[in-house]
């Protein structure tokens, strides 16, 4: 990576279809007043956050399109819930592991147990969220993220990993237990997500980093963006972590992977972007 590359950064986490909706609408409120922060050297994307940069990295959608995009029915969609069963896998996952690794192999097992829809029809709606951002861009370079289903061991996938964008964001947005494990590049892969829900560590270099992130947790084994955000500021980066404010929250808990709550979640976002206006413009323009 060139010393250019290095200079700033946008991370975008995971956080299900509300969460890419809340996310292009905090990046369209603050391209309203003024910061556009898709000019980043680099992009970094975790499941939803995976689309919104694949989609922001390929220069083929305007952000104001985008936002208007998500306020319209979301045609082609799956509905999904992790049912209670579910939740109290992922728990115990936590709670009998020690690294992310081990919660990821443990997800993968999970992941690999699970009745899914076809990898085919999953693979077809994530293309259909790309639509003409199916190709690696050649600038910002833009990482997505997915963890290996059998070691549990992250990766970040690029244009030089030799595998198509479509089938990176696909590995990046397989959620255990909802969606189907990718098999790519000889490999088995499930949610980006798994290893932590920004994975902003990978921004590690870069001056300037503005981390958004439609979930904030982060417990013994996955570190929360907020830590993230804070280890990167510890090495000499100027930081800014966006997570859902009160109101973003509310909408968030009716069920982030619903796609119904892509709308609302979309309008907090840009509401919640003036709140950090300043603080990113300060940054950015550095």
């Amino acid at each position: 990576m060139t010393e250019t590359v290095r200079r700033t950064a946008l991370v975008l986490g995971a956080g299900g279809m509300a969460g890419a909706g809340w996310m292009i609408g905090v990046l369209h409120g603050l391209a309203e007043a003024g910061t556009d922060l898709t000019t980043a050297d680099l992009i970094v994307g975790s499941s939803a956050g995976a689309v919104v940069g694949a989609q922001v990295a390929s220069g083929k959608f305007a952000l104001d399109a985008l936002y208007e995009s998500q306020l319209t029915a979301p045609d082609g969609e799956l509905p999904a819930r992790l049912g209670p069963g579910g939740i109290l896998r992922y728990t115990l996952a936590v709670l009998t592991s020690r690294t992310p690794e081990a919660y990821g192999r443990k997800l993968g097992r999970l992941a690999g147990a699970a009745r899914t829809v076809a990898p085919e029809v999953r693979r077809e709606v994530v293309a259909g969220r790309l639509g003409p951002a199916a190709d690696w861009p050649e600038r910002p370079r833009l990482l997505i993220t997915a963890v290996d289903a059998d070691s549990g061991e992250l990766t970040a996938h690029d244009r030089d990993a030799g595998v198509p964008l479509t089938d990176a964001v696909t590995a990046s947005c397989a959620i255990p237990g909802i969606w189907p494990v990718v098999e790519l590049a000889g490999r088995r892969w499930i949610d980006g997500g798994v290893h932590s829900t920004a994975n902003a560590h990978l921004a590690a270099g870069c001056e300037r980093v503005v981390v958004i992130a439609p979930s904030a947790t982060g417990n013994k084994v996955i570190l929360s963006p907020a830590r993230q955000g804070a280890d990167l500021a510890a090495a000499g980066a100027r930081v800014e972590v966006i997570t859902p404010d009160a109101e973003s929250r509310q909408v968030f808990g009716q069920g982030s992977l619903d796609p119904a709550l892509r709308v609302p979640a979309a309008r907090a976002g840009r509401a919640q972007a003036a709140a950090h206006a300043r603080a990113v413009a300060d940054l950015w323009a550095q």
